[in-house]
């Protein structure tokens, strides 16, 4: 059972969360104050033990979220952390990485979102924690039981149709995928629609999944299909 200390000091949002996580399977040490999540920290250090997962509010009262991140870091703690805070800039991003933060959820969040993350680090952290619901291709990522898709670091919300869409391309990489065949899987108990609809929805979809920085990873066989997957040209 993966343990997580969770700091956050607003009490209404922590305590359900925390119970939350708790019926998700976590053991789970709360705090309302940076000192009281530093003495959780200690003391089960004390114990030779360790957390894998903490989660903190930045601007928890005594020590911040980020000193309390930086003070485990100079201590040799790579324990994942994980921010929850109000503050959005480009600004506070990279200070909250810089202080060894693993990743970012801005208030307010989606609970499926929190929960993906939590997923996705313990994934780093820990052995044996993948589940048949993850979907790897290349540097892509895809979490179906929560339809949120992670390039690298990046997490990108998608619709129930796109996770059908990329589950389908994903567990098919490098094969040619006629129209026919994806139209027949997306709109299993109805007439498919033409294939114009077909490819505005794999537009939006390359639009959440490819970037300026990324590999392109759906290819579009003109007459035929779809292929994904990074180049085989590239490789």
């Amino acid at each position: 059972m993966a343990k997580i200390l969770f700091a956050e000091d607003e009490v209404e949002l922590a305590e359900p969360l925390g119970r939350l996580l708790e019926q998700e399977g976590y053991q789970v040490d709360l705090a309302h104050t940076g000192t009281t999540a530093l003495e959780h920290w200690q003391t089960l250090i004390s114990t030779g033990q360790g957390y894998d997962l903490v989660i903190l509010d930045w601007m928890l009262p005594g020590p911040s979220g980020l000193e309390i991140c930086r003070q485990l870091r100079r201590q040799g703690d790579q324990t994942p952390v994980l921010f929850l805070t109000a503050r959005d800039t480009l600004d506070d991003r990279v200070a909250g990485l810089d202080a060894g933060g693993d990743d970012y959820l801005v208030k307010p969040f989606e609970l499926r979102e929190l929960l993906a993350r939590i997923r996705a680090l313990l994934r780093r952290h820990l052995p044996g924690q993948s589940s048949l619901s993850l979907i790897k291709v290349a540097d892509l990522e895809l979490d179906m039981d929560n339809r949120i898709a992670y390039r690298g670091d990046r997490p990108i919300p998608l619709s129930d149709k796109e996770t059908a869409l990329l589950a389908y391309l994903m567990e098919h990489p490098q094969q040619l995928l006629p129209h026919e065949d994806i139209q027949a899987h997306l709109w299993p108990d109805q007439p498919p629609p033409n294939r114009n609809v077909l490819a505005a929805q794999i537009r939006l979809l390359r639009r959440k999944i490819e970037q300026l920085e990324d590999v392109p990873l759906i290819h579009t066989v003109y007459g035929h299909g779809y292929r994904f997957g990074e180049s085989l040209d590239s490789r």
